[in-house]
């Protein structure tokens, strides 16, 4: 590396941004890494135990919150989002007006954008040692214990909205983030004021209740937690609350009003496959496990195994049971459910026999 003394880092800052933009990030920000305060918001968290059973929160959380314990010698974080909204999508309405309908969170339409972000955010690194030479640096997509909305909000991204998500004033909030951890003294951007004043549109619409005051989220309510993270049961109280939605939630972001203002990703890997945002959940749960690796080769889905791809389908479909008023419709259902009561996976075995018992709790009224 040569003597920093000879870098010029603002104009340095100045390219890495012209750089990442070339590189299909939408915005490139820089923060320091202080992380004091946000350190006291996530013990707090984590002592109420809203992690659920996110065990790594918990085991990695002061290196969470203290960038140096992660790389030393870390100074700033460079910190880039890249939008990911598909050209359709539907609204929290239209989803719950079609409950045989699998409903996939945005994001995971497309091919898994820890690989895109993270093979950008390499080559970013490497052009940037092509110009000063050798530095340290350790490049993050979602794949470590980092805060990264936390980063982001510091580095100008965007602010954190109440739903815990961040919300850039031009573009809303369906982006992903990454970072690039490095011992460069670069400048740092300012943090952007907050505009949510008082709407709670999120808090009012979230199906399970799981974003329990402004800026605060149990995990364990969370669809995304329920359908993604959790490896177990899913709470036969929030079962019904699910509804149709097979791999997280996007009810808080589709009524938060900055996404009116938000834009088509033209980044291909994230374009949809598969028909995912358009498949009835039917043909989806007679998928077998091959037709699921084979499927969702690429995708984040994939990362939850085929089981949890089962139980979440088997869950959809009871609450399908529950809504549907056609006879034909509801007997298709049945027949797919009945097919797997005895799937080898104790797990899913246990969700068909709840989903098939949904029929007859609709017929007794309950």
């Amino acid at each position: 590396m040569n003597d920093l003394k000879s870098i010029d880092f603002n104009a340095l800052t100045h390219n890495i941004k012209r750089w990442g933009q070339g590189l299909g990030f939408q915005q490139v920000g820089v923060a320091d890494c202080d992380l004091s305060v946000a350190e006291g918001h996530l013990l707090q968290w984590l002592e109420k135990g809203w992690h659920g059973d996110m065990d790594y929160m918990a085991r990695h959380g002061l290196i969470r919150s203290r960038p140096q314990n992660l790389l030393p010698g870390t100074l700033r974080i460079i910190s880039v989002r890249m939008n990911y909204r598909p050209e359709k999508w539907r609204t929290v309405d239209e989803i719950e007006a079609n409950p045989e309908r699998a409903n996939v969170a945005m994001y995971a339409l497309g091919r898994d954008y820890h690989k895109v972000l993270r093979q950008r955010l390499q080559v970013l690194s490497t052009r940037i040692s092509q110009a000063i030479g050798d530095f340290q640096y350790r490049v993050f997509t979602d794949s470590a214990p980092v805060m990264e909305v936390e980063l982001a909000r510091k580095a100008g991204v965007g602010w954190r909205g109440k739903h815990t998500l961040l919300i850039n004033r031009e573009v809303g909030s369906y982006f992903f983030l990454g970072e690039i951890y490095t011992d460069l003294p670069l400048p740092v951007d300012a943090p952007v004021t907050e505009h949510c004043g008082s709407c709670q549109k999120c808090l009012d619409v979230c199906p399970t209740g799981a974003i329990v005051a402004p800026y605060q989220l149990d995990a364990r309510r969370c669809i995304s937690y329920l359908t993604i993270e959790l490896k177990g049961s899913i709470p036969v109280p929030l079962r019904p609350l699910i509804g149709n939605r097979v791999y997280g939630c996007d009810d808080c972001q589709l009524v938060c009003p900055w996404n009116r203002f938000s834009e088509v990703s033209e980044e291909k890997d994230f374009m949809v496959r598969n028909g995912l945002d358009d498949v009835m959940l039917i043909e989806l749960f007679q998928w077998s496990e091959s037709d699921f690796h084979a499927n969702l080769a690429g995708s984040a889905i994939r990362r939850i195994g085929f089981e949890r791809w089962s139980r979440n389908l088997a869950v959809g479909l009871g609450n399908a049971l529950r809504k549907v008023k056609g006879l034909t419709h509801r007997e298709k259902i049945r027949v797919a459910l009945q097919a797997r009561l005895q799937d080898e996976s104790a797990l899913v075995r246990e969700h068909v026999q709840w989903a098939l018992a949904q029929e007859e709790d609709k017929e007794s009224g309950k």
